[in-house]
């Protein structure tokens, strides 16, 4: 059953193997309830997959087979708040190296286009401190980083 509020995410005839890599790579993740499409369809025939349910770390999404019409943008992007640095790199690398794109900041795009914000939560306490000028070497750092590094976080941090 579909939850009250999901996040739809449009694919063009890539919205299962999107789910399944999604629960592949992050925890509290899975792949739910497959449409098959009842009848032809602008992007797809009868019988192709139309729609897939998951979760991304316990948020429901819904993946709709759409056809190549729309494309994801930065406007939209899941947030991951990790602990550390191996975390950090590990969801990174299954991103990028899946076929996907670094970007700056911590932004990088799965290979689907969908964009994700690999966060240390180390980052945004940092960039949270009541000392201004602490958030300032943080906040520099930080716009010198693809990846985020927590070791150079944590030095800015010090000062």
């Amino acid at each position: 059953m579909v939850s009250k509020n999901t996040i739809c995410l449009w694919y063009d005839g890539t919205a299962l193997e999107a789910a399944e890599f999604y629960a592949d790579t992050f925890p509290d993740s899975a792949v739910g309830a497959v449409l098959l499409a009842p009848g032809d369809y602008p992007a797809g025939k009868q019988g192709d997959v139309l729609t897939v349910e998951f979760t991304v770390m316990g948020i429901p999404c819904l993946g709709l087979n759409g056809g190549p019409m729309v494309s994801h943008n930065e406007a939209f992007s899941f947030q991951v708040a990790t602990d550390d640095q191996a975390e950090t790199d590990r969801l990174w690398s299954a991103i990028v190296d899946n076929g996907g794109q670094e970007s700056v900041c911590g932004w990088c795009k799965d290979k689907w286009g969908i964009s994700w914000q690999i966060t240390p939560r180390i980052l945004t306490e940092a960039l949270a401190d009541p000392d201004r000028a602490t958030a300032k070497r943080v906040f520099d750092a930080m716009m010198q980083m693809k990846k985020i590094d927590v070791a150079a976080i944590e030095a800015a941090r010090r000062g």
